[in-house]
């Protein structure tokens, strides 16, 4: 489980507070709001965090040092989270754990198929159940002396980080994008509008996920959504 991070501090050893000091965690996530989730999460637990926003950033970090425990999205910008999640698996040394996430909870079948010890479903706001999703896969010289208190508390990311997103998408969007790049505009938003409880967002990005998937027209759908995201946006510059 040791981390060739060259910046990391020598091995400190967990404690029942923060059951994951110590550990340096890799997210590969695309998503400013979910990562703000995470950070809060790590910060709570005592891990280290560091972040990669797609496929190539992820491997460029890899490339440079071996985390302790990598949380891997599915969809992301440039591939599916699944080829880095089986190229991890089949590495030597093998990052101590390798656990994938999405918002689509029948993807945890693939993801473990894939080579993953675990699968996180979106959104992840539990502080017990990111412990316990890590902790589970960890050896024993890496689990917190004595009895742990496991605490049931949720972090709330920052919603100027759902606004990044936003704005992120309204440029994609913008770039008048068709095919593969519509279909992760689609999964992306959904996503962060499940995480966010902004139901009528979501539901506009899987009527457009499901245009796509039947190959019917879909032009009403995106422009449903990109009036939607216009709207978050200028609640942004009415704050």
């Amino acid at each position: 489980m040791d981390d060739s991070d060259p910046f990391a501090a020598r091995h400190i050893p967990a404690t029942a507070a923060r059951p994951l000091l110590g550990l340096t965690i890799l997210v590969v996530e695309d998503s400013r709001f979910a990562s703000d989730a995470m950070r809060l999460l790590c910060l709570r637990s005592g891990a280290r965090l560091r972040r990669a926003d797609c496929l190539a950033s992820a491997r460029r970090h890899l490339r440079t040092y071996r985390p302790s425990v990598i949380i891997v999205d599915l969809g992301l910008p440039d591939g599916s989270g699944l080829d880095l999640i089986a190229e991890l698996d089949q590495a030597v040394p093998r990052i101590g754990v390798i656990l994938g996430t999405s918002g689509d909870d029948l993807s945890e079948n693939a993801t473990l198929a894939a080579g993953a010890d675990g699968f996180l479903a979106k959104p992840i706001t539990s502080l017990a159940v990111f412990q316990n999703a890590i902790l589970s896969h960890m050896p024993p010289d890496r689990q917190p002396p004595g009895p742990r208190l496991v605490r049931d508390d949720h972090v709330r990311p920052d919603p100027l980080a759902f606004q990044d997103d936003m704005a992120q998408v309204a440029d994609l969007l913008c770039d008048r994008s068709e095919g593969h790049m519509i279909d992760y505009v689609a999964q992306f938003v959904g996503g962060v509008a499940r995480s966010a409880e902004d139901f009528a967002l979501a539901q506009a990005a899987a009527d457009l996920a499901r245009a796509r998937a039947s190959g019917t027209p879909f032009a009403s759908d995106k422009a449903r959504v990109a009036a939607l995201i216009q709207q978050r946006l200028q609640q942004r510059r009415a704050i």
